[in-house]
Formats: structure tokens, sequence, C-alpha cells
């Protein structure tokens, strides 16, 4: 059985209407006990991009981060462009 503290979500950015880029799960991810990671995709990201976070149960968190940041404003909960 997989515990949460290693259970992570894959995201990919999609472009959306006005310029605001929307994140859409496409996967999971899992870190084994010597520091290696499994992802497995549900989608292929036709933009070659990818995020990994954390899993959780709610909305993804608002504070910063300096890799998400980079790439493309944060999400809101399960935003589709369509």
């Amino acid at each position: 059985m997989q515990h949460r503290s290693n259970m992570l979500k894959v995201l990919c950015p999609v472009d959306g209407r006005n310029g605001k880029t929307f994140w859409l799960r496409i996967g999971s991810a899992f870190t084994n006990r010597d520091g290696s990671t499994n992802v497995y995709l549900d989608a292929y990201p036709t933009s070659g991009k990818l995020q990994i976070r954390p899993f959780d149960d709610h909305a993804p968190s608002r504070e910063p981060d300096s890799h998400a940041a980079a790439m493309a404003p944060e999400p809101g909960p399960e935003e589709l462009p369509f």
C-alpha cells in the first residue's frame, strides 16, 4: 500500500483563453525508498512540459513556487480551458 507522503501528481500546462495557463492532471508519480521516482502518465503532454507536485486532496497551494512561477501562474482548482 502506498503512503500519502510518497504520492505525487503530474500536471501539464495548457494555454487557455486570454493568455491564462491552466494545469491539467495527466498522471501520478511515487517516490521510492531509494529516492528514485516512478511516473505513470494517463496522457501525453504535447507541450513536452510536466510539473510534479505533492499529492493532496485539496485545491493546489497558492504559495509561489520558484519553478512554477517561472513556467506559469498557479492553477485554480480543476480549471479546464473548455
